[in-house]
């Protein structure tokens, strides 16, 4: 299988998961293609939907003392939870994170599925999850965390993909060199902005008062619609983007 890396699926974290859940697929005319039973062993609910070929993922605690709930207290309620890649070889990609120091903080070992989750106080700003999902070399393949029926809650009317993230740090150099690093993608500029570019999507670091995953962009068919529902569903407009679930979710044309 050739190398690749892709920025496949972000999860927020919510301390309630209906109504975000249902404010989503409202306002960005999406859909929930999964809900994953395993979560339930570390005291969380979720739901998973499609943006375009990529996933958009929220979870939420059902009891105390969970990761995502300590991660949202801590927080105050602000960031993404994870952003998940998908690669051809987590293992490698695990050793290599080790050999920067970066701790492993849970790894998945699953017929359908292998990936490494690595430890957020040493990613900064999130989590990095590395994932293989055999038979998902194609954005159109298999992924394992979004059930094996996703492909027929895919709704592009409305939203049409994602585009990426930004992650604000008031070091955002030092931040964007050290995912450069553990992601061993280039750095580039756009903008004046450190980038890196994951197939066509991109991880954008600006300037911000803490460190954490601030945004998540997507691709609208009719953005001015979209914040419109927004607006409609009670959510603060600013320009082109509205706050949810701890991320700003910018909508473009």
């Amino acid at each position: 299988m050739p190398a690749f890396l892709r920025l496949r699926q972000i999860c927020l974290a919510a301390p309630r998961l209906e109504p975000v859940v249902a404010d989503l697929v409202e306002i960005l005319g999406v859909a929930v293609c999964y809900r994953d039973p395993n979560v339930a062993h570390y005291g969380l609910h979720n739901a998973l939907l499609p943006i375009g070929t990529d996933f958009l993922e929220v979870v939420s605690p059902t009891r105390e003392d969970t990761a995502a709930g300590r991660f949202i207290t801590r927080t105050r309620g602000h960031g993404g939870y994870m952003a998940i890649f998908q690669t051809d070889d987590p293992f490698a990609r695990k050793a290599h994170a080790a050999s920067l120091g970066v701790r492993t903080a849970h790894f998945i070992d699953r017929d359908g599925y292998k990936s490494a989750q690595l430890h957020p106080r040493d990613c900064r700003a999130a989590f990095i999850e590395l994932g293989l999902s055999p038979g998902g070399e194609d954005r159109m393949g298999t992924w394992w965390p979004a059930g094996s029926g996703w492909h027929a809650f895919v709704r592009t009317g409305s939203t049409r993909r994602m585009l990426g993230i930004e992650l604000e740090s008031p070091r955002r150099d030092d931040l964007a060199a050290h995912w450069s690093k553990i992601l061993q993608v280039p750095l580039e500029r756009d903008a004046g902005d450190p980038v890196l570019r994951v197939e066509d999507r991109t991880i954008r670091f600006v300037d911000g008062p803490q460190e954490c995953l601030g945004t998540l962009v997507v691709e609208s068919a009719d953005a001015p619609a979209t914040l419109a529902r927004a607006v409609g569903c009670g959510y603060r407009v600013d320009g082109d983007r509205f706050h949810i679930a701890g991320v700003d979710l910018r909508v473009v044309a």
